[in-house]
């Protein structure tokens, strides 16, 4: 819906793509451990130093990394190694009406929650020279089924990958079912699109003995290739570039949001010679755990607590068991909670610095007119909300609602959709930019993007988790006291939520009269609209292609009007999704 605001050395290349080329032997390594011991002070009658672990929040064990030979790209007074030229050949230049297609930039996050916003002021810029859409959400509220879904336009149960390791999920299970080969970047390279992805691909990629491929492969489909490892600290980690490991270590100018900055606006330098339309994927490890800023803003926003919204420190009635009987935060914990927000805005601020130099490198090239730009995240994150201290994976709004901003050519400056959208939209909306198509579980967000109020739009959107996180070498591993959630599938419309838990527990909240989700009124349904909600959120589980999927996502009006009052049918009364900002 639309509403207006005012105003060194390295290893040898490798076959793009596959598993050929190993890095030479006799080498070494530089071997690194998670650096970071995140201490929080916390009140237990007197003050103790008290470890994040104690208090809850996402994994901090050391992690080690496997011994094989990497470039230094970091070591002495020297400047960073230049960029190389991509190491895989070029699509042909298009022609004729094809060279002027737009280019896009994606600066995709981890773990941005909607309240980081407000300290964001270039996405604010953003906001208003393009489109949000304030119904946006993810397929899952963990990093790697979220970002698998991205890629390929599908939800968890197409793409297999429903957790960050193991079995069921990560890099190995992504690759080992051939999913890197039906992405949205395969689609835009065979449309003449020069690619390029930079920062964070996905969990358990480039992580040595862990992952089922060498170091050194390039996924088809990328004519540049910048992905880090376990960058999470923004320091001493690896970096495949074009099929080389490189090494960056703890210099200052190492910092690895400030590296992926330097790399784009190069990508957008080179880029400007070319007759290609591009893509680039910018994916930031920030602000994920340990929240780590850069050096210039490790002191600011000094005093900055989190908000309180409503559904702080409060337990929704009716609970679920893994969320039920929790006391209310110590004096201690709202301290750590206070601490990590006030990190994680300051870790967000050279997010916010690197959107500002891509817009900059664009506007030199007077490109940016012609470029669409898109912001979002992988997932959201709660502080404190429901009693529960820094996580994720559930699917209240805090962990699954996540911004999404796109400014480009012919996108409505100022304005907002309500409409609903989820990240499996994004890989058909980019193919839908570059004049092709892909096949997906997903939609395409063009309508909305042109100004368009499309009269039969979906109603719902489908959530998936697989859960409880318990693998210790998991970066979003969570104790009790963040909240981890058993399995479930979740059904979200504009007026209520509706969860399935495998243990069988079930929670319905009203949206309309509950927004912060702290009711749990399923117990007073009929069992006549428990069935309803039931078979439809099944449809959704099962649906299979887009068409399917668009149609399961359509509910019915006797489900509708659960929420709506007996008798009223949404569809006879079907709101405009444009609104101009106040």
């Amino acid at each position: 819906m639309l509403e207006r605001v005012e105003p060194g050395r390295t290893s040898g290349p490798t076959k793009r793509g596959s598993a050929w080329g190993h890095l030479t032997a006799g080498g070494w390594r530089a071997v690194a451990r998670r650096w970071w011991l995140v201490v929080a002070m916390l009140a237990f009658g007197g003050a103790i130093a008290a470890l994040p672990a104690v208090l809850g929040g996402t994994a901090s064990a050391h992690r080690q990394h496997p011994s094989s030979p990497v470039a230094l790209a970091s070591l002495g007074p020297g400047p960073e190694p230049p960029v190389a030229p991509p190491s895989n050949t070029l699509p042909p230049p298009l022609t004729g009406a094809h060279r002027h297609r737009p280019n896009i930039v994606f600066v995709l996050t981890d773990d941005l929650s909607m309240d980081l916003l407000p300290y964001m002021p270039a996405v604010q810029a953003l906001e208003h020279r393009g489109t949000t859409l304030t119904n946006y959400y993810v397929s899952d509220s963990l990093c790697c089924p979220s970002r698998a879904s991205i890629f390929t336009g599908n939800f968890p149960h197409d793409t297999g990958v429903f957790t960050n390791t193991g079995r069921h999920g990560g890099f190995n299970v992504f690759h080992a079912r051939g999913e890197q080969d039906h992405t949205f970047n395969i689609a835009l390279q065979r449309a003449g699109y020069r690619t390029a992805m930079m920062g964070k691909y996905l969990n358990g990629y480039l992580e040595g003995s862990k992952s089922t491929v060498p170091d050194t492969y390039v996924p088809p489909g990328w004519n540049e290739w910048d992905v880090a490892g376990w960058g999470y600290p923004e320091y001493n980690y690896e970096l495949n570039h074009d099929g080389e490991v490189r090494w960056y270590g703890h210099r200052p100018r190492d910092y690895l949001t400030d590296v992926l900055a330097r790399m784009g606006t190069r990508f957008i330098d080179n880029s400007a010679r070319s007759r290609n339309p591009f893509f680039l994927e910018l994916a930031t490890f920030a602000p994920h755990s340990p929240y780590t800023p850069a050096p210039r803003y490790r002191h600011a926003f000094p005093g900055l607590t989190a908000p309180e919204p409503p559904n702080f420190d409060a337990i929704p009635t009716d609970a679920p068991r893994w969320l039920a009987n929790r006391p209310p935060l110590r004096p201690g914990q709202i301290r750590y909670i206070n601490y990590v927000f006030r990190r994680r805005v300051q870790a967000v601020q050279s997010v916010d610095s690197m959107i500002s130099r891509i817009e900059g490198a664009l506007r030199a090239h007077r490109m940016l007119h012609d470029t669409y730009i898109v912001f979002s995240s992988d997932n959201g994150l709660h502080t404190g909300e429901y009693r529960l201290m820094p996580g994720k994976l559930t699917a209240f709004n805090t962990d699954i609602h996540v911004p999404l901003v796109i400014a480009g050519p012919g996108v409505p400056a100022d304005t907002t959709s309500d409409a609903m959208a989820e990240n499996v939209d994004l890989a058909k909306t980019f193919a839908a930019i570059a004049g092709t198509r892909m096949p997906s579980d997903g939609h395409s967000l063009m309508a909305l993007l042109r100004g368009e109020d499309p009269p039969d739009w979906r109603d719902a959107i489908l959530v998936e988790h697989h859960g409880p996180v318990t693998n210790p070498d998991d970066p979003d591993i969570q104790n009790s006291l963040s909240g981890n959630p058993p399995s479930y599938e979740a059904m979200r419309t504009p007026d209520f939520l509706y969860v399935e838990y495998r243990n069988g527990g079930r929670e319905f909240y009203d949206l309309r009269t509950d927004p912060f989700e702290l009711h749990n009124i399923v117990s007073t349904l009929s069992p006549e609209e428990q069935e309803l909600l039931h078979s439809e959120l099944l449809a959704l589980e099962n649906c299979h292609t887009g068409p399917r999927c668009w149609a399961a996502e359509h509910v019915g009006p006797a489900t509708l009007a659960i929420a709506h009052g007996r008798g009223h049918d949404r569809r006879h009364a079907l709101p405009d999704h444009r609104h101009r900002r106040d």
